[in-house]
């Protein structure tokens, strides 16, 4: 591959575990480990020396969580992106992870193939969530609906409720066609949705909507 390669930075409290992500990360072609951090504080510390492409974030680590490194990193360093890669796909792990700016989330029996590819994802500007972690998602907003339940005038650029509701999906890194099956809707309508919602808010791709969706709290 040509170009600079993708800088990597890995967290991880449990030494084996950061050990073998160095190594494998450390085999993809186009890409460099540029630190490895045990805890979360060195994690935001290292961010801000060696400022990564990329930063792999353990959750449950010693002197700062990794939801709160991963806020701290994001605020202070807007182009370096967090994937999210953890044991844990429960709620009260998967959400203040994305709310502190995490664009992507794997469990750690995510393959290497797989983690090279939320990497790449993320790199294009795109979110990339397992499976199991996008199902909790687009179930979280169908059973509590906030957006739907709350009224249209409350919504920026005069984005109605279902519009603001398939902007949170694709925050959420689903695909037109996901979307059309989560909302039992057909996938032209959700085009339409998209190209309405694109226009309202000024966005030329799903990055900039992804980056609107989470900036007016939405997503």
């Amino acid at each position: 591959m040509s170009g600079a390669p993708i800088r990597v930075l890995v967290a991880d409290d449990q030494r084996t575990v950061r050990d073998g992500l160095t190594m494998l990360v450390g085999l993809i072609e186009g890409v460099e480990v540029v630190g490895a951090a045990c805890d979360g504080v060195e994690a935001v510390e290292l961010a801000q020396t060696e400022r990564p492409d990329v930063v792999l974030m353990d959750l449950r680590m010693p002197r700062m969580k990794g939801a709160e490194a991963t806020r701290r990193i994001r605020a202070e360093l807007p182009d370096t992106q967090v994937l999210v890669l953890t044991t844990y796909a429960d709620d009260e792990s998967l959400f203040p992870a994305l709310q502190a700016g995490a664009r992507g989330y794997l469990t750690k029996d995510a393959s290497a193939e797989e983690i090279e590819q939320a990497i790449r994802a993320l790199i294009a500007g795109e979110t990339h969530l397992d499976p199991i972690v996008q199902q909790r998602l687009v179930a979280a907003v169908l059973d509590t609906k906030p957006i739907l339940d709350a009224p249209t005038q409350s919504l920026p650029n005069d984005l109605t409720p279902r519009e603001a509701e398939v902007l949170k999906l694709i925050a959420g890194g689903l695909s037109n066609a996901e979307i059309a099956e989560a909302l039992v809707v057909s996938p032209a309508t959700v085009k339409t949705h998209v190209n309405r919602i694109f226009y309202k808010i000024g966005a030329r791709d799903r990055a900039q909507a992804v980056r609107y969706a989470y900036q007016h709290g939405i997503a």
